[in-house]
């Protein structure tokens, strides 16, 4: 059946939607007849019945004979049975949008598509092979830390809440979420100045930064919060930077700039103390750098500066062995800004976040695994067509260019 190639078919339906074997799915064509009946798949036509995720509640349709279905099948009824919304087309405006909503299309297109698995399952293996790699070297630095005694080894957070991903979107995902940051915002005893700070983990694919981003635009503009995003990233390119500078300063004693030469006890201490957090221009919370001749806010040089070779190339190597003055510092930090009625959202792993006080910490999962892989294949994708096509492109048109840009991929990921 041709129109199954533009069908939805749920990653592993029968465990994502927790179907009883006695429970009826079913397929329609775009005519909206009964085509197949199935205990373990729903299908339906993307060009009538589409939709981007599973169901928030069970599907059981047990009762319901073949005839009720082909009389009863409208998209109203069906609707009424899942909420799911309609799969847009592949249009030049929703590829350059490069949001959920983008990559969910470009899923539901190769719902079918063995190649588009090849990719998937490619790129899949690959973050999580990048995210054990990156979680190794990081728990490195955090036993530096340990044993050097900057942070305290018996140091025991707040119990993360874990939230499943699966089948929700990005607005969905921040509602779970905001619904706990609000019991804690009314509960709270601090009426006059209510300030919090909530952590975000989860492995690569699970969509952290769009939930940050779109908690901060609901925190702002529904509940009228401050709010805040903070990474370490800028204080670990800070201290590089101090460090890259003493090397320059020192010759000598750094062998014509090896940077860990200055990665000294006594050096490091020194960087951290020449980084200030507070107020400075207008007001506004930033970080300073002032020492070894240099006098910076954080926000003026975070894309010059900061983002200089000598400090790019050498942040792994600083990052290994600052873990622990960076995750006290940004703590410090984030205390201040809570204590001051700032709402702080804060992404990151849980080795470094762990160390920053609050109950409001979440843990983004999904229990489909596979879906990392597809959604990365996805926004490859999306990529690559923006890249060929140009503007007003037709769908068919940004349908060959998937075509081919898969195809490339595919053969590159075999190779």
């Amino acid at each position: 059946m041709r129109f199954l190639q533009a069908a939805t078919i749920l990653q592993s339906t029968a465990s994502l939607l927790r179907l009883p074997p006695n429970t009826l799915a079913f397929v329609l064509s775009p005519s909206k007849q009964l085509l197949h009946t199935s205990s373990s798949i729903i299908a339906i036509s993307r060009q009538k019945y589409p939709f981007v995720s599973p169901p928030q509640k069970l599907v059981s349709i047990t009762t319901t004979t073949t005839t009720q279905l082909q009389e009863t099948s409208p998209k109203s009824y069906f609707s009424s049975l899942t909420n799911f919304s309609p799969m847009p087309d592949l249009t030049y405006p929703l590829l350059t949008a490069q949001n959920a909503t983008t990559t969910n299309t470009i899923i539901n297109h190769y719902a079918t598509s063995s190649e588009f698995t090849t990719l998937s399952t490619f790129e899949g293996s690959s973050i999580l092979q990048r995210d054990e790699e990156d979680a190794s070297k990081l728990q490195k630095g955090i036993d530096i830390a340990k044993a050097k005694g900057v942070i305290d080894p018996n140091f025991v957070p707040e119990e993360y809440i874990t939230v499943d991903v699966l089948g929700k979107n990005p607005e969905e995902v921040a509602e779970d979420i905001l619904l706990k940051v609000r019991a804690e915002d009314s509960s709270s005893s601090n009426n006059n100045n209510k300030g919090g700070v909530v952590v975000l983990c989860g492995l690569s694919g699970t969509g952290k930064g769009t939930t940050v981003a779109t908690l901060k635009h609901k925190l702002e503009s529904d509940d009228g919060k401050q709010v805040v995003c903070w990474s370490n990233g800028n204080i670990f390119r800070s201290v590089t930077l101090l460090a890259a500078t003493w090397c320059e300063q020192h010759p000598e004693e750094s062998n014509g700039g090896d940077i860990t030469k200055a990665l000294t006890k006594d050096n490091l201490a020194s960087f951290v103390n020449m980084l200030t957090f507070g107020k400075f221009k207008d007001g506004k919370y930033d970080t300073r750098i002032c020492g070894l001749g240099l006098d910076y806010l954080v926000s003026e040089v975070q894309n010059t500066e900061l983002k200089a070779p000598k400090v790019s190339k050498n942040i792994p190597t600083v990052a290994e062995v600052t873990q622990g003055e960076v995750i006290l510092f940004a703590a410090e930090a984030i205390r201040q800004m809570g204590e001051d009625g700032i709402f702080v959202l804060l992404e990151g792993r849980e080795q470094t976040v762990n160390y920053v006080r609050t109950p409001l910490r979440f843990t983004l999962t999904l229990s489909d695994m596979s879906l990392i892989g597809k959604r990365r294949a996805a926004q490859r994708l999306a990529a690559g067509v923006l890249g060929e096509v140009k503007e007003g492109a037709s769908v068919e048109e940004i349908e060959v260019a998937l075509d081919g840009q898969l195809a490339k991929m595919v053969k590159e990921a075999s190779a």
